[in-house]
């Protein structure tokens, strides 16, 4: 038999990320920057759809997606570098989050980037898995790794496009906010993410697979002792 269809399920998160689209579009702080950042996100979406039949994700999976896309279109309303989460949260709790964190600047592209790492980590793991045959150690090692690359190719691209734009668009899309070292704190915040993801799915499975740590060393061990091609 195979995996059980959970297609209303995936219907509905697609209706509410559809609405969330729509609201986000709706008078955003800068129209251009708005539509530069959600250039990858509907792709992404566009290749989610299309890739359906042939690889339907797991509910999870698709949930953590769904979530990380929707603090993106918050993002993409107001730039990154405006969200107003500190008013938010001033006014639901009574205290600023900077002022408990300590922050200085508006972090909430670092949340969206840790988020990245730890909401997208599981579903790369999935694709893994599933196409991949990756078991073992290299079942949490290539998702870690993909994350961290993905996140330095992110990083190139803001750069490009901010070149390529250059001006209010260039800056708002780059988002440093003064901090020279942003790019590499980005990539890092990913990295973490991702890290603390296939360590809580790593604990879940030692707990729950009985043959976890024959996986985890047969995934180490040599398959083939001459080097190819010799």
């Amino acid at each position: 038999m195979g995996a059980p269809s959970h297609k209303g399920y995936n219907l509905t998160l697609l209706a509410i990320f559809a609405l969330v689209w729509v609201l986000a579009a709706i008078n955003p702080y800068n129209r251009a920057d708005w539509a530069l950042e959600n250039v990858l996100s509907s792709l992404f979406v566009v290749l989610l759809v299309s890739t359906y039949t042939k690889f339907p994700f797991s509910r999870v999976s698709y949930t953590l997606i769904f979530l990380f896309l929707c603090l993106h279109e918050i993002g993409s309303h107001y730039t990154y570098a405006r969200v107003p989460y500190d008013e938010w949260t001033r006014s639901v709790f009574g205290h600023s989050l900077n002022e408990m964190l300590g922050w200085q600047r508006n972090n909430f592209d670092r949340i969206i980037h840790f988020a990245y790492g730890l909401l997208i980590a599981y579903p790369i793991r999935e694709v893994y898995l599933r196409i991949a045959d990756a078991k073992g150690f290299w079942g949490y090692f290539l998702p870690f790794n993909f994350v961290l690359s993905t996140s330095l190719l992110y990083e190139l691209i803001e750069w490009a496009a901010a070149e390529i734009f250059g001006g209010e668009l260039g800056y708002h899309y780059l988002g440093t906010q003064g901090d020279i070292w942003d790019a590499h704190k980005d990539m890092l915040l990913g990295g973490v993410g991702a890290l603390i993801a296939m360590i809580i799915i790593g604990l879940i499975n030692y707990s729950r697979q009985r043959d976890f740590s024959r996986e985890w060393t047969n995934s180490l061990t040599i398959k083939h002792s001459a080097p190819p091609g010799e």
